[in-house]
């Protein structure tokens, strides 16, 4: 049998064809303005929309000039630009302000696109225009409101800064630009933002539109040089904003942001500064008075201890050896000296009870430094204060530790006092880790020999007498109070010859959560 005859399968277009009356129903059914015309732009067609929008119905419009529509207040360079494009036979879209039949203005958002013949010649113009006057009057008021919200954040006398999840600031104001040159730093957002942390002790309060995520926290910021320190009371604000990628818009799920405020308070805690460093003026100057005297009292009972402990000795042999005339007159003597010594240490001044509360080093060091002005002019010491910026507070006795820091500064300004000498610096840093709190004053003065350095803390130790010695004035005391804070003080050799005092300070002392 012969073989069946294969079918050879039709041809298909890849591009189905499209009945010519579909097209036009489509263009007539448009709700967009459509509108053709041969190249010198002479209307030949409008769609239903065109009629509806302009006013202009077929009969209108057909067999005159698309400037029919024209305002006459579009520049004439957009005409000129428009005509050059699709003369080149590329599309071209713009906005016109257009008239409607009625004289009614309107803004058209237009596109025109050049139609070609089979020789690639320009044989009509396609024009598709809507009324985007709505639009553009919201534009308007988006872009207006955006100005004047911009005005008064950019005047207002705070520092203002929008910041994303990750601490990222997104806007800021003229003040927030201020402050950051002022400090020399990129982002004082995230200075304020760490130093706010600190303070609270645990994270911002919920997330909540509108609600605060923390409320005038007072952050100082000390600054280098012994220029006033600059004191701000922050405040945070959670603000949501809507997504705007594509693959949210149907997402209801809104971006969290927070909006820090800082207001600067530096003046009005400046003046309460003033008030309050004279009366620890007051209160240091009568605790220095307690602790001079506290001093003087145990020395004179640590200077007779070592002679009645001789007299105790000399009486007790004589008491083996037997009865001896003067065993009775030295007894009498040495319960003498001994009730007197008695009266000596019942003198003593106690140390009182101390306050304690959070403490700032920057500002126990600052008010040493404004309470010790008078004698670094008197002596010609030149003073260097560098201080980090934002220190943690720590929980101790304030006036005990200015006390501490006080003892240290008057030693090297004793140091440095000495005739003849020339070179007179002092250098006071602060520096701060997850850990501790780092104090350190270096001076320009003799230095101390290394065998020494455990010695100055010894009670009564002075190298006063001694000749290129640091005096070690009131480093006993100093010492303890470190002590008492589970810190430390360490001599050694600064970078002038002099000697360096580093005071280290653990931000949680034992016992504290």
């Amino acid at each position: 049998m012969p073989s069946p005859k294969k079918k050879t399968a039709t041809p298909r277009s890849s591009v189905r064809s499209i009945p010519a009356a579909l097209y036009r129903a489509a263009v007539e059914q448009a709700d967009i303005a459509i509108s053709i015309t041969d190249p010198r732009a002479n209307i030949e067609y409008v769609n239903p929309a065109f009629t509806r929008k302009t006013g202009f119905s077929p009969e209108d419009a057909v067999g005159l000039n698309q400037s029919i529509l024209s305002n006459h207040t579009t520049p004439p360079g957009v005409y000129k630009a428009l005509w050059q494009q699709i003369n080149s036979k590329q599309p071209w879209s713009g906005r016109l302000v257009n008239s409607r039949k009625d004289g009614g203005k309107y803004l058209a958002d237009l596109t025109i696109t050049p139609v070609l013949d089979e020789a690639g010649e320009i044989s009509h113009f396609l024009g598709l225009h809507r009324d985007i006057t709505e639009l553009h009057k919201l534009e308007c008021a988006v872009r207006n409101q955006k100005a004047l919200i911009e005005s008064v954040v950019d005047g207002a006398p705070l520092v203002l800064a929008l910041l994303n999840m990750e601490d990222r600031v997104l806007l800021d104001n003229h003040a927030y630009k201020a402050l950051m040159a002022d400090l020399r730093m990129q982002e004082p957002a995230a200075v304020l933002l760490e130093a706010v942390r600190a303070n609270l002790g645990a994270g911002f309060g919920p997330f909540k539109p509108g609600a605060h995520a923390f409320l005038d926290q007072q952050i100082r910021l000390d600054r280098p040089h012994w220029r006033t320190p600059r004191c701000y009371a922050c405040s945070g604000v959670w603000v949501a904003a809507d997504k705007d990628s594509t693959d949210a818009f149907y997402d209801e799920a809104a971006e969290s942001y927070l909006l820090l405020v800082a207001t600067d308070v530096t003046r009005m805690v400046m003046e309460q500064e003033k008030s309050r460093v004279a009366a620890l003026h007051a209160v240091l100057a009568d605790e220095n008075r307690q602790q001079a005297l506290r001093e003087s009292l145990s020395a004179a009972v640590y200077q007779l201890e070592g002679p009645l402990n001789v007299l105790n000795s000399v009486v007790t042999v004589m008491g083996r050896r037997g009865c001896d005339p003067a065993q009775a007159a030295l007894t009498d003597a040495l319960k003498a000296g001994q009730d007197a010594l008695e009266t000596l240490r019942a003198a003593v001044p106690a140390l009182g009870s101390a306050i304690t509360g959070p403490v700032n080093m920057n500002e126990a060091v600052r008010d040493v430094l404004d309470l010790s002005a008078q004698k670094f002019l008197a002596t010609g010491i030149s003073v260097q204060w560098d201080p980090q910026l934002v220190l943690p507070t720590l929980q101790g006795h304030p006036n005990r530790l200015r006390t501490l820091i006080k003892a240290l500064v008057d030693n090297a300004i004793e140091a440095m006092n000495t005739k003849g000498w020339q070179q007179r610096l002092l250098a006071i840093s602060t520096r701060a880790d997850k850990q501790s709190i780092e104090v350190t004053v270096t001076d320009s003065g003799p230095g101390i020999d290394p065998d020494l350095r455990l010695k100055a803390f010894e009670p009564f130790f002075s190298t006063k007498k001694g000749q290129g010695q640091h005096l070690g004035t009131g480093l006993s005391s100093a010492q303890q109070v470190a002590v008492d804070h589970d810190g430390s003080i360490e001599l050694g050799t600064g970078p002038y010859g002099g000697c360096v005092a580093k005071l280290v300070l653990p931000l949680k002392r034992n016992g504290q959560m």
